[in-house]
Parts: structure tokens; sequence; C-alpha cells
């Protein structure tokens, strides 16, 4: 059966092939070049080409062919479920457990987690990510929202792309900033020689916006909120590295554990991922459209840290 995927193209614009790259981002560029020469994707009602230029906010229908079920076997790994319907989970993952399987990652991710509680995300979002919407770095926990069939995941994913959600982070940082509160707005990019890193370009990359706001502070080290405006791959941790402030424990970004206060220092040994927390999100309900709020208090390893480092304002 020929699923009909209907989408809005994002304020920004952009060529049509590289858009519907973004919003399906389970299908590769080639395979979505070959669905609009092939005259599966329209325009406002009429024929596309991968070339045509966007303005925003044209209405976008692809006929998609039925995707195969994913065949990765489900593994019994706990879960921190904050909120399930019959449309989508929210879950809060621990840092370390990597969000679906990739590159030195077969088994043991988030979905293999949640293939195993929910069955039903086998046949969406792809053979390797079923469900997933959005997802978090290894070393950062919090909250996710999770999609349970074809049409809350699209839905959903319009709402990321369009900046509607609402995502709210907790970090850890080295030093401490000079305002109370500040935006980093800053185009990023691939790095050119580490493919591992993401870096703040002057020309070209995606723009990047993240506020910022500082609810404590003590000797050399700050806890920051920060509120997306835009949802880039590791966008929190290099956009605070980029203002002299990276959070602590970051391998990637210049959070090295050596960096701490002599009177922290043996949390080089007991810190194994980065002091990131997906505090709070907020979305529209794909299907009802009622507006959903959740939030998540931190890991007992980050409040540890934050008690011992003198560290408050969670509120």
């Amino acid at each position: 059966m020929i699923d009909v995927c209907t989408l809005v193209a994002p304020p920004e614009g952009g060529r049509l092939d590289r858009t519907l790259a973004r919003l399906l981002p389970d299908l590769s560029r080639t395979r979505l070049q070959a669905l609009v020469r092939e005259g599966a994707v329209t325009v406002d009602g009429l024929p596309g080409r991968p070339s045509l230029q966007l303005k925003g906010g044209e209405t976008l229908e692809v006929r998609l062919p039925p995707a195969p079920p994913s065949d990765l076997t489900p593994e019994d790994i706990p879960l921190d479920i904050s909120y399930v319907d019959d449309d989508l989970v929210v879950v809060c993952k621990p840092a370390g457990l990597v969000v679906h399987p990739a590159r030195g990652h077969p088994t043991g991710t988030l979905v293999h987690a949640l293939l195993h509680a929910f069955p039903d995300l086998a046949d969406q979002g792809g053979h390797e990510r079923p469900g997933v919407v959005h997802r978090l770095d290894k070393g950062t926990s919090g909250l996710l929202v999770v999609a349970r069939h074809d049409l809350a995941l699209r839905r959903l994913q319009a709402q990321f792309l369009l900046r509607t959600t609402r995502r709210e982070y907790l970090a850890v940082v080295h030093g401490v900033p000079g305002s109370e509160e500040g935006v980093v707005d800053a185009a990023l990019a691939r790095h050119p020689s580490d493919r591992l890193r993401i870096s703040v370009v002057a020309t070209g990359g995606r723009r990047a916006v993240t506020h910022w706001r500082r609810l404590d502070r003590t000797d050399g080290l700050s806890l920051l909120s920060c509120r997306l405006e835009t949802g880039r791959t590791h966008q929190v941790r290099v956009h605070l590295a980029s203002i002299g402030h990276p959070v602590v424990g970051d391998p990637l970004y210049g959070g090295r554990r050596e960096r701490l206060p002599e009177r922290l220092q043996a949390w080089t040994t007991r810190l194994d991922h980065q002091l990131l927390h997906a505090a709070r999100l907020g979305f529209q309900h794909p299907i009802t459209g009622v507006e959903m709020d959740f939030s998540a208090p931190p890991p007992p390893d980050f409040l540890a840290f934050c008690q011992e480092a003198g560290l408050a304002g969670f509120g």
C-alpha cells in the first residue's frame, strides 16, 4: 500500500531534494531524488524536480512505498517511561545509551529496548530507527519522544523541523559567564578533518540558536539552562564551548575533567560522560492537538556532582 505523506516546506526554503532529506531523514537523498523524478512528489499540487528552489510554506506531497519492517532483535533493557498512549511514547534516556543502531553500536540501543516494550514500532521510521523522531547524544541524558505509528512520526518530525517544539537542557560548564543570560547564534557544520566533531562556521553551515541562562555559579563552574531555538547535532555542546564554557566531562569540545577544581578531582575517575541533560520537552500531540509538556530531573550522578560542587537552582 502506497503511503501519501503531506508536509510543509520550512520557512527558510531551499532546494526540494535537500528539504525532503531534512523532512524525511529516514530516506537517502538519492532515493528522494529518484522519487521526485518518478513523479511521486508534488509541490502545491504540481510535479517537482530535485533542484526546484522552495520559498518556504509550500505543501509537499510525497507518495512513499511501504517500508520493510525492522529486523532488529528486541532486547529487554529497562526503560524510564514518562508517558505513553496509542500514538507516542515519552522516555527519559540515561547517559551512555545510544538512541539507535550505528557504527560501533549494533545492539543494546534505546531502539532495541523500545522494540521489546512496544513491538508496533517495528514498521515505523526506517530499518534501524523505528519510531525515532529526534535524538540525544550517547553521553546526554533526558527526554525523547518516540512515535508509535507513521502519521504520528511525520507530524512530530514536522514540529521539530518547524521549531514549534520546546526543549530545555541543563548543563554544568567550566567557567562563569560574565552575564546572567545570553544567546549564541552561530551556524554549525561538520568539522572539515574530524567527522566526529561539529564546528562553528562563519560561512555556510546551518543556522543554530541557543538561549542560555545562568542558574548558579561556584568556583570555576556554572549551572546553565539552555533553550533550543534550533536542534542541530551537538548544538548545545558546540555553542557553549564556542563562548569559552564547555560542558564538564565533554570529551570532544574541551570539557576535560582535569580542568575541575582541586576539591572535585575525584570526579576525574567517576565521570564518564558530559553533564548535559534534556530536562524539558514540549510539543503538540500529533493526533489530538493537545499541548504536551514534560520535565525530568537530572540523573543521580549529575545531581551528586552539583551537590558536591555547590551548584543549585534546578527550579
